[in-house]
């Protein structure tokens, strides 16, 4: 590994007045909420280091510092409450050609800062309705297509309106229009130097549509979706002017103690894109689709044991006239695959991967899991995942490999101090091997060491 120019010692006396600082600072923020005004934060201190590389054209050693800051207020006043939240993302350590970009950095930046209002039982007894306009995050369904990304360094932020709607029948709806947050500055100088900027929205990124949800028999629950996403260039931002089309629908039940789990859910994807992102560049038509499926058992006692098996289907562009590589949006990657940020070397895009992942929680203050995947392409002509490896005359197979990834998180002090332990390894098969743009830099291993506060 490289050695980090980071001296170190310079966060010592930063941690010793944060940990010193807790009682105070949440005794204010008691003596605040009762005033209807919440005060509340966290920072997280992280190293992580990458050998190996299976992401085409990169560097196979990366280590890096990372801090993440995050400032929250709220004020509740009858129905109508006030939310801010301030990020502030850096990193040390890294350097031209490692890929290092705005899922890293994203300095001083007012994530959120919106207006939501209770409406009531506008839709009949036992109804709930809610709006909230602003800038805010959005975690919706089950975050494979738009989430607010946690173990990124950075989230994702989005500025318009979101309507929650509950029935008095256990159904539920959300609605949103927004305009996603485009992370400045972008470019990779800037990035490198923490350098700060207000990131931007615009009518030429719109997304729109919603959830609806419904209990059902035996503990299930059914959701359908539709999301439309619009993209257009922008003054100096060229883009393959996406006019997606999502259409979702999942049907799960909640793992519980001695019973069967399962989660399904299938996303179709149509529209068009652009051949690349050249204005003159044509428009292709979409037609692109995933499945994800999983089963499990959780075993009574105090270990907290489930076992699943998961199966996953992203699919890829192949040879014809339409374009079939599934877009994600803004999904996040940690729950189904491996660590986003440096290690985003699978994700949901051109892949087939069986699973089995075994998780644990014995003790409110220990949680651990461990998953292992073999991949394959879904296209063999097609970039394996989000690796940028690529064998256009698909002559170097489809098995891609097989993937350990591994998580353990420990509170030292119960809801205040979390120590959180990352790692993942890919063992390369033929097309990670023989790909004509494939690194020759031996299997990715990737580890990362978190410290987190919360005040």
């Amino acid at each position: 590994m490289k050695e980090l120019c980071v001296d170190r010692s310079a966060f010592l006396p930063f941690f010793a007045w944060l940990l010193g600082s807790v009682p105070v600072v949440v005794q204010a923020e008691e003596r605040a909420s009762e005033q209807g005004l919440a005060l509340s934060g966290n920072v997280r201190f992280r190293y992580e280091a990458l050998e190996g590389q299976a992401r085409a054209g990169l560097d196979d050693r990366i280590d890096l510092v990372s801090l993440r800051t995050i400032l929250t207020a709220s004020y509740g006043a009858g129905p109508i409450r006030l939310g801010a939240e301030l990020w502030d993302s850096r990193m040390w350590g890294g350097q031209r050609g490692e890929g290092i970009g705005t899922g890293e950095v994203n300095t001083i930046e007012p994530v959120q800062a919106f207006v939501a209002a209770d409406l009531g039982p506008l839709l009949g007894r036992g109804s709930k309705t809610s709006v909230q306009l602003g800038r805010f995050m959005l975690n919706l369904g089950s975050r494979r297509l738009i989430a607010a990304d946690d173990y990124r360094n950075t989230t994702n932020g989005s500025t318009g309106a979101r309507v929650d709607i509950a029935t008095a029948r256990g159904g539920t709806a959300t609605l949103i229009y927004v305009l996603p947050q485009m992370r400045r500055p972008d470019d990779e100088a800037s990035v490198l130097d923490n350098r700060g900027g207000l990131d931007r929205e615009s009518f030429d990124l719109q997304l729109w549509g919603g959830y609806g949800a419904q209990k059902i028999a035996r503990g299930a629950m059914a959701e359908i979706g539709y999301f439309r996403l619009i993209e257009r260039d922008m003054p100096g931002r060229p883009t393959r002017n996406r006019d997606l089309h999502s259409i979702s629908a999942r049907i799960m039940r909640d793992p519980a103690p001695a019973r069967l789990d399962f989660e399904v859910e299938g996303i179709g994807q149509m529209g068009s894109i652009r051949a690349s992102a050249a204005p003159a560049a044509l428009p292709i038509d979409v037609a692109a689709w995933f499945v994800h499926a999983d089963m499990g058992y959780s075993f009574p006692g105090h270990l907290r044991a489930r076992v699943s098996a998961e199966f996953d289907y992203a699919s890829g562009d192949r040879p014809g006239r339409s374009y079939g590589r599934f877009d994600t949006l803004f999904g996040m990657r940690r729950g189904d695959f491996v660590p986003a940020g440096i290690f985003a070397q699978t994700g949901r895009a051109n892949i087939l991967t069986p699973g089995l992942r075994v998780e644990m929680a014995p003790g409110k203050r220990l949680d651990l899991f461990a998953a292992w995947h073999p991949m394959w392409l879904a296209a063999r002509n097609d970039a394996f995942s989000t690796t940028g490896v690529r064998d256009a005359g698909g002559r170097s197979g489809r098995f891609a490999g097989h993937g350990l990834d591994g998580r353990l998180r420990w509170w030292a002090r119960p809801q205040k101090l979390r120590v959180e332990i990352n790692a993942s390894w890919i063992g390369k098969g033929r097309f990670l091997r023989d790909a004509p743009n494939a690194p020759d830099a031996g299997n990715p291993r990737y580890i990362s060491l978190a410290l987190s506060s919360m005040f």
